[in-house]
């Protein structure tokens, strides 16, 4: 297996000519836009769509990142859509919210809801958990989290942010059937993660969410940028910069023990080391709540009964083991 490389950068605005001239530079170790993409390909730009409800708080992808890496596909000869499925509400609402339609109009920018056919994972132990299809069959992936404090999994970066390719009403499901052992929703994570493979992460880092979120917080200024074709290798430099124990999030506890994710010293680092840019007082959430959300019974039950309908309704079911 080859070294795993993360390109970190410091990066300070989200004005385009700017924040396009520090992609590139980011790019640069990687083999630049043209390594991932080549001409007539589908590529899906995975955003954070977390919540239309608070604009302005950093909660979600900056739309003006969304924009320059799809500018940048579509100087190589790709065609980039937006793809997301939020728990609530719509991708598309979410997006409008968070100021993406003049961005998404400017460029041509179609955007998918992730809730038609459906992938199966390969996975003994999460043998129901299935992916969209409208993701699955691009034929490059690139995905783009924020970085965020997360009250449940402490942190959510590159591999949380992939769990936007299971349906909507499927997460809740998995939130309940998994949720009651942080360890085991952290390995149905990973293995979301493993099977979704994208091609490229770009993390979102100019200006994170810290505290009580991912959408409770408040916008801290990290000022970096991160790239990486090995999003557990990515997410690992991020936990060194933010100085959080990695023992106290759940995805990474399962990378690692998954043999997914690298040791620190096993990761090229082309540009800035994570030590170069180590934050000295990032802020958790003040508490941790359930995974499994706490639901009512009566809930519950409703989840279940919508979760029996969504797998057992006539649909074609694709068996994969990863993209490609």
């Amino acid at each position: 297996m080859s070294q795993p490389s993360v390109s970190l950068i410091r990066a300070q605005s989200y004005d385009r000519p700017r924040l396009r001239a520090s992609l590139e530079n980011l790019l640069e170790p990687l083999g630049g836009m043209a390594a991932f993409v080549k001409p007539g390909d589908r590529v899906l730009l995975k955003p954070n769509l977390l919540t239309g409800s608070r604009p302005g708080k950093e909660c979600v992808t900056r739309p003006e990142l969304v924009y320059c890496v799809a500018q940048m596909i579509q100087e190589v000869g790709g065609q980039p859509f937006l793809g997301d499925g939020p728990a609530f509400g719509s991708a598309l609402g979410v997006a409008k919210a968070n100021g993406y339609l003049p961005i998404m109009a400017e460029l041509g920018l179609p955007i998918i809801e992730f809730h038609g056919k459906r992938y199966q994972t390969v996975s003994d132990e999460f043998n129901h958990l299935l992916l969209s299809k409208e993701a699955m069959d691009a034929d490059v992936i690139i995905n783009l989290p924020k970085v965020k404090s997360h009250c449940q999994l402490t942190l959510t970066m590159g591999v949380k942010n992939l769990f936007g390719c299971v349906p909507g009403k499927m997460k809740a499901w998995w939130h309940m059937e998994a949720g009651k052992d942080r360890d085991r929703f952290g390995s149905m994570l990973v293995e979301t993660a493993r099977a979704i493979a994208p091609d490229l992460t770009i993390l979102d880092g100019i200006i994170g969410h810290e505290g009580n979120g991912p959408s409770g917080g408040e916008p801290r200024p990290l000022n970096l940028l991160a790239a990486s074709t090995d999003v557990f290798a990515l997410d690992r430099a991020i936990v060194e910069i933010l100085k959080v124990d990695p023992t106290t999030i759940p995805t990474v506890v399962a990378s690692q023990k998954l043999g997914l994710c690298p040791d620190l010293d096993a990761i090229d680092f082309p540009q800035c080391h994570p030590q170069d840019l180590q934050i000295e007082d990032w802020q958790l959430p003040e508490n941790l709540i359930p995974i499994d959300f706490g639901l009512p019974r009566v809930l519950k039950s409703t989840f279940r009964h919508l979760y029996i309908r969504f797998i057992k309704e006539p649909m074609q079911v694709w068996t994969v083991v990863g993209k490609g």
